[in-house]
């Protein structure tokens, strides 16, 4: 039986044991390697969602506070996309595959797409809050698979963005709370 040429594809964005010319020494296991990786590549693709959302709501907010929100969610945007580069790079010196293509971030994302044609200020904020909890429930979990597979490193790295994800969240529902003089 024979698999169409985007099948093929797709089954090989989904494998995440690396090729042997993007193979990178390490001292972990393949099968570490595999099940850390299978762990931060969700965190990368949920954080191009949010990035997305996030910048998405920083060029559409419109409210008596507008200046605000547009600098915060501006700022936290900057925080989530650096974010990426970090996670996609811990893989990579692991020896792991990283995100391919929109595809294959849409394959992995948990974070929803808001593609509404207008979101009042306060809303905004308070889906942010919710996936950026969310984003820390993962990145919770994800740390938790590094420690167990013996990577330091990267349940390091966790803990620092853990600690950036709280603080957006946090920000974000002192807003939330506020709702009534938000817009």
């Amino acid at each position: 039986m024979t698999t169409s040429p985007q099948s093929q594809a797709q089954a090989q964005i989904k494998s995440y044991p690396a090729p042997s010319a993007l193979a990178t020494l390490t001292d972990l296991k393949s099968e570490e390697v595999q099940a850390i990786t299978e762990a931060i590549n969700p965190l990368i693709a949920d954080a191009f969602a949010l990035y997305t959302k996030t910048k998405n709501y920083h060029w559409h907010v419109a409210s008596s506070h507008f200046r605000g929100y547009h600098k915060l969610f501006d700022k936290q945007a900057k925080e989530i996309r650096k974010s990426i580069d970090t996670l996609a790079e811990r893989v990579r010196s692991l020896g792991g595959t990283t995100i391919r293509s929109i595809s294959h971030i849409s394959q992995l994302q948990t974070i929803q797409d808001d593609n509404s044609e207008y979101v009042q200020a306060g809303e905004m904020a308070r889906r942010l809050m919710e996936d950026n909890k969310h984003i820390t429930q993962t990145q919770r979990a994800a740390q938790e698979v590094c420690t167990r597979n013996h990577d330091a490193a990267t349940a390091s790295v966790l803990e620092t963005l853990i600690q950036q994800s709280e603080q957006r969240t946090w920000f974000l529902f002192e807003i939330v709370q506020g709702m009534n003089n938000t817009d």
